[in-house]
């Protein structure tokens, strides 16, 4: 079975923000990746609005034909939006104002009340909800308990140790290889545990495949690989060679 592909449009915002216009559309670029192939858009509504805005929420829920799911925190005011524009799915990540990006996976353990609370008022909105961890067993049991019905892996550690050359080879190629077993572990707990396992972060077309050839991890959510690559051969075909990227599990 081949992983779905999510893929996450916020640089095509972040753009836009960039010189607070109209263009490039948001809803565009969803509608060039639905064509091309993407099993569902991923957008991330950040509490300081960096680039997807409230507005865009509203139109893709609109356009999006495929499946849209809204990264967020696990706050009164993102529950709320989320309760009232009943995206398919929401994915609750870890949120600090002064991020680049996110950091890493939410620690539910530390934050299970909220949590909990937030996934309650999600399920009864009849929306799916997915938490975004690290690869560890206890997360991954507090987030069943928790009540969430898939889990994203966090695997930003795999990508920093994929993103030079020294990984391909020696020490470096070890520790990566390490990482693709700790991923592969938490894949299968997880999914014995009746979760579904998607995974994301920092993942590339270079990197991807052996997260691919993962059978328990059915979705994938990639974005700015996706996105930079789009800069010199065009969005759809970004998608594409993504979508190629991501179709090496046969099991």
């Amino acid at each position: 079975m081949t992983a779905k592909l999510n893929v996450n449009i916020d640089h095509v915002a972040t753009i836009r923000e960039a010189r607070k216009t109209i263009e490039p559309s948001i809803i565009t670029a969803a509608v060039i990746c639905e064509q091309a192939g993407a099993d569902g858009i991923t957008v991330h509504l950040r509490g300081d609005r960096r680039h997807i805005q409230d507005r865009d929420i509203e139109l893709l829920r609109d356009v999006v034909t495929t499946y849209l799911n809204v990264e967020m925190a696990a706050t009164d005011e993102m529950i709320a939006i989320a309760t009232r524009t009943r995206p398919d799915a929401v994915s609750l990540v870890p949120e600090n104002p002064g991020e680049v990006t996110t950091e890493g996976g939410l620690d539910v353990i530390q934050n299970f009340e909220t949590v909990k609370k937030a996934v309650d008022s999600l399920r009864e909105a009849g929306i799916f909800v997915s938490i975004f961890i690290d690869p560890d067993t206890d997360q991954i049991d507090a987030t069943k308990r928790a009540g969430a019905q898939q889990v994203e892996l966090c695997t930003a550690e795999y990508a920093e140790l994929t993103l030079s050359s020294r990984a391909a080879h020696g020490e470096g190629a070890q520790k990566a290889a390490a990482e693709v077993s700790r991923i592969a572990a938490a894949s299968v707990h997880a999914k014995s545990l009746g979760l579904i396992v998607a995974a994301g972060h920092g993942l590339t077309y270079r990197n991807v495949a052996a997260l691919a050839a993962i059978p328990e991890i059915t979705e994938f959510n990639i974005g700015h690989n996706i996105i930079s690559r789009s800069v010199f051969v065009g969005l759809a075909q970004a998608v594409r060679e993504m979508i190629a990227a991501t179709s090496q599990n046969t099991n």
